[in-house]
């Protein structure tokens, strides 16, 4: 099942998600989640966008580096134990933020803690873009958007796109859910 992206200004992609119950079989929202990440032609999808707030996201980063091609993951109730090295700048763009690029600056090494589909518990160190993509996931199940490490002028800037994009006022060749679309 492909659900529809939820699109910027929706209050769930501003709230600190929730853990999953230890055993829950959500291995049919996994299926589902993935579906929608490769319809979107997006390498990574955090439940919150779509619609659902819980601590669970999901990459699979092959589009963006063929040495990557091995992550399709899944990350259920995750917590990055650790972010080290320099900051380095990159331009990330978002699903439930569409036509906005922007560079945002993350160190570049993680350290995670996550549960696999079968509850099986992993501590895990990430680098380079593999590391981007799970923080930029993980930061949407802490509430947090890419947006929100840019700079007040260029929030003011980006604003009037950001309000078009809430309304519905956005091309997009993935269905998308608008928080302030007339309806």
């Amino acid at each position: 099942m492909i659900y529809p992206i939820v699109a910027y200004g929706d209050p769930v992609l501003k709230k600190k998600a929730e853990e999953i119950e230890p055993g829950t079989d959500i291995s049919e929202l996994v299926e589902n989640m993935f579906e929608t990440m490769y319809e979107a032609h997006g390498v990574g999808l955090a439940a919150p966008q779509i619609g659902k707030s819980l601590r669970l996201f999901v990459i699979d980063p092959e589009p963006m580096d063929e040495a990557l091609q091995d992550m399709k993951m899944a990350f259920i109730n995750p917590v990055i134990l650790e972010e080290e090295g320099t900051e380095w700048a990159f331009e990330e763009g978002c699903l439930s933020i569409p036509d906005i690029r922007e560079n945002v600056s993350r160190q570049p090494k993680i350290r995670i803690k996550y549960f696999d589909l079968d509850w099986k518990e992993h501590e895990a160190e990430y680098d380079g873009m593999a590391a981007r993509v799970i923080q930029h996931e993980y930061d949407h199940i802490e509430g947090v958007l890419f947006t929100d490490y840019l700079s007040g002028f260029k929030k003011r800037l980006l604003k009037s796109r950001l309000t078009k994009i809430s309304k519905g006022d956005v091309r997009v060749d993935y269905r998308m859910r608008f928080p302030a679309a007339k309806k």
